[in-house]
């Protein structure tokens, strides 16, 4: 049984992601190229994971990106198995990068974007899938890189997702 703290930062993380692709549907300037702009999702996603990795199950992270790509009309499953990869990953080491300053947790994100955004664009590669142009690929990245201390940022303030002290680490470790 859930316990009511996991519920709410569940509902508010599912919540998020539904405002992140509402808004990323809206027309806004129908006709004209424009950038590519961050993958918000992808930011909110790690940033949940590293400092309440107990409120994100696997399950409500791969059906958030799994609507997301049936409603963008994305390879269905291929991103958010790499989201999952990576949130896993970034779940597996957030003990270890819980005490770092946010400079280093900023460049070791970085560097899990980067590796998951080459995944996917290797596999896309691989299985002959539509391969978007790299520069558009690499501009999406820095931008995504620039936007996660603001998607940080917004969390604090929004959900008052902050990092799990040593203390509310062991006590989730007693609760398992």
């Amino acid at each position: 049984m859930m316990n009511r703290q996991v519920l709410i930062g569940t509902i508010l993380f599912c919540t998020a992601m539904a405002v992140l692709l509402f808004l990323r549907l809206l027309p806004l300037s129908p006709g004209t190229t424009r950038w590519p702009g961050p993958d918000l999702e992808l930011c909110l996603v790690l940033a949940w994971m590293l400092r309440r990795p107990d409120q994100l199950a696997a399950p409500v992270i791969a059906l958030a990106f799994l609507v997301q790509n049936a409603i963008l009309f994305h390879p269905l499953g291929l991103w958010p198995a790499i989201v999952l990869a990576g949130s896993e990953a970034a779940r597996l080491r957030e003990g270890r990068w819980r005490d770092g300053p946010f400079m280093v947790e900023w460049l070791r994100v970085s560097v899990l974007m980067g590796v998951m955004m080459l995944g996917y664009r290797f596999a896309q590669v691989v299985f002959m899938l539509p391969v978007p142009a790299l520069g558009q690929v690499i501009l999406q990245y820095i931008a995504t890189v620039a936007a996660y201390p603001a998607v940080v940022l917004a969390a604090r303030v929004l959900f008052g997702l902050r990092r799990v002290t040593l203390a509310e680490a062991e006590q989730m470790r007693f609760a398992r």
